[in-house]
């Protein structure tokens, strides 16, 4: 199960995001965020496999509307020990924050 907590400018994702998950959400991935949503925190995320990886990557571009935004204007951080390992063995260090 996933969970998506708003809090002002940044939504606190915790629980799996697995393709399972991504199947539900993808409908719907447009309202997952606010407009003002500017970071999304996955420290909490448990497990995260390449669906998941991939249903990220999407949410982080798009906006309420659907249209794409500059990549600096939402940010994914402080990936899960979990996920780290996934961002390493894809190489995708560019679309995630430490901090």
């Amino acid at each position: 199960m996933i969970n998506f907590n708003q809090q002002e400018q940044q939504c606190f994702v915790s629980g799996r995001l697995t393709q399972v998950e991504v199947k539900q959400l993808w409908p719907k991935r447009q309202q997952l965020f606010t407009d003002t949503t500017q970071v999304i925190d996955l420290s909490a995320l448990e497990y995260v496999d390449s669906a998941g990886v991939a249903l990220l990557l999407a949410l982080v571009r798009l906006t309420h509307s659907g249209s794409k935004k500059d990549s600096a204007s939402r940010q994914l951080v402080n990936p899960s020990e979990q996920l780290k390992k996934m961002i390493e063995l894809y190489d995708l260090d560019a679309f995630f924050s430490q901090s």
